[in-house]
C-alpha cells in the first residue's frame, strides 16, 4: 500500500454530533467488539485507540448519525427522523488546536492507493468488523497518521473524519464558543437541526418515522 496522506491545518473546523453527556471534544475509549456492533473505523481489543467522529460541515456530522439506512417515507418524499434520535444529543463546532496528518479516501486514486475501492466507505454495518480491520492495517501502514479523512456516504461529496486518539496528543480539539452547541432535542436544536437537513430531503418528527 502507499496511503496519501492529507494534512487538516490546526484553527480548521470540524462539527460533531454526540451525546450531551459527554464534552465535544471528548474522545470514546470504548473499543468496539472485533466482530459485532459499532461503526466503521472503530478502535478495536486487537487495535485499542480512542476516536473521535466528525464533519467538516454541520450537516455532514448530523447526516452520518441521523441517516444512516433510514428510507424515505413514501407520502411525505422526506426521511423522517424520530425526535428520540435527537434527544440527548448535541451538535458542536470545534476548532483543530494542532495541524492533524490524516490518511486520505476521498478520490478514487486514494482508495486504490490502499488496495480497496468505494466498498470500504459504502459496507453498512454487517461489513464493519472488515472496515475495522482495515482501518487497522492503515494505522500499521502510516504509524504517523492521526486519522482518516473520506468522503461522506451521506452528504456527497463533503468530508468525514476519523481521529485517533492515541495520536494526537492531549487535546487536539478545542470547542468554538462562536459555533456554540445546540442542544438537538429542544425546539430551537430541532429546528436547527431540520433547517441543515432540508437539502437532504430529511427532517426530525416529533412521532415515529414510518
Amino acid at each position: 500500500m502507499t496511503p496519501n496522506v492529507a494534512v487538516l491545518p490546526a484553527g480548521s473546523a470540524l462539527w460533531r454530533c454526540h451525546s450531551a453527556r459527554r464534552p465535544p471534544d471528548e474522545f470514546n475509549p470504548v473499543a468496539a467488539d472485533s466482530h459485532f456492533g459499532g461503526n466503521r473505523f472503530d478502535g478495536t481489543p486487537e487495535d485499542p485507540y480512542p476516536f473521535l467522529y466528525a464533519g467538516t460541515e454541520p450537516a455532514t456530522a448530523l447526516a452520518e448519525v441521523l441517516l444512516r439506512s433510514l428510507d424515505f417515507d413514501t407520502g411525505s418524499g422526506y426521511r423522517l427522523v424520530p425526535r428520540a434520535w435527537v434527544v440527548g444529543r448535541s451538535l458542536s463546532l470545534l476548532r483543530t488546536r494542532v495541524d492533524l496528518r490524516l490518511i486520505r479516501l476521498v478520490t478514487e486514486e486514494d482508495l486504490a492507493a490502499v488496495c480497496q475501492d468505494s466498498w470500504l466507505l459504502e459496507a453498512d454495518g454487517a461489513g464493519y468488523p472488515q472496515t475495522r480491520r482495515w482501518a487497522s492495517e492503515l494505522r500499521a501502514q502510516v504509524p504517523s497518521a492521526q486519522g482518516v479523512l473520506w468522503q461522506s456516504r451521506r452528504h456527497r461529496p463533503r468530508h468525514a473524519v476519523l481521529l485517533f486518539g492515541d495520536r494526537c496528543g492531549g487535546w487536539p480539539l478545542k470547542p468554538d464558543p462562536a459555533g456554540g452547541t445546540a442542544e438537538l432535542g429542544s425546539p430551537a436544536g430541532m429546528a436547527e437541526a431540520n433547517r441543515l437537513l432540508a437539502p437532504l430531503r430529511a427532517a426530525v418528527v416529533a412521532g415515529e418515522s414510518r
